[in-house]
């Protein structure tokens, strides 16, 4: 199928509150330029320099999100632009993005990512490491930053029943902070287990291939 035909596929599966994250990671520009003609605004990228690159070269109007792990001398290149870094996995990065946000006189929205995989090469908090970031962003710690919502990445697997447990520990863990503070945003599947995130509660999927097609690694 084409991007076109893949866009419109996945969008007829989406619930009308579930919010489409595009990942045009590795796509070029065009493909990219190609599901914004069809209406989709929101897209998200794991590399910063690649981001900057894009960023410089689309439609102003675009809410990008970073889905990658940041490092903190990168902050300051994305900084004045982001909508959202959903991949804060550290007390560090947090205090970079509060510092790099203030310097640009803005409020940058974050997601916490939470480590729910089994696999060690996910990156994210422990739950407990959260629950301490979110009490210190609740005490007002990080003034140019809003927490609004956490991220997880399922563990590798067929196992649906897997799938569907790490993904209902995130949700748990969402009500749970929402208590204090309502969020907006569980980000959680992708392009291949985005149906059981959204059984799950997530509102929003973060979805690559299968509207992009396969990334060409050898490019």
């Amino acid at each position: 199928m084409s991007i076109q035909e893949n866009y419109h596929h996945i969008k007829n599966q989406l619930p009308e509150h579930v919010q489409l994250v595009a990942v045009s990671k590795t796509h070029p520009v065009s493909a990219i330029s190609e599901v914004y003609d069809l209406g989709q605004r929101i897209f998200g990228e794991n590399k910063v320099q690649e981001l900057t690159e894009k960023h410089s070269e689309l439609p102003q109007d675009i809410q990008w999100h970073l889905i990658g792990h940041l490092q903190t001398n990168k902050v300051k290149y994305i900084a004045g632009f982001i909508d959202t870094i959903q991949s804060v996995d550290s007390e560090k990065i947090l205090k970079e993005i509060n510092k790099e946000a203030a310097k640009h006189n803005r409020i940058i929205k974050v997601l916490l990512q939470v480590k729910i995989a089994e696999e060690d090469t996910k990156y994210g908090l422990t739950e407990d490491e959260a629950r301490e970031l979110f009490r210190q962003f609740l005490k007002g710690t990080f003034p140019n930053i809003d927490i609004t919502g956490l991220m997880g990445m399922a563990t590798f697997t067929d196992d649906k029943a897997q799938i569907r447990k790490e993904f209902m520990n995130l949700k748990t863990l969402f009500d749970d902070f929402s208590r204090d503070k309502v969020l907006e945003t569980l980000s959680m599947g992708m392009s291949d287990d985005f149906p059981v995130a959204i059984e799950c509660g997530a509102n929003s999927v973060r979805v690559g291939s299968a509207i992009f097609g396969q990334r060409d690694y050898a490019s």
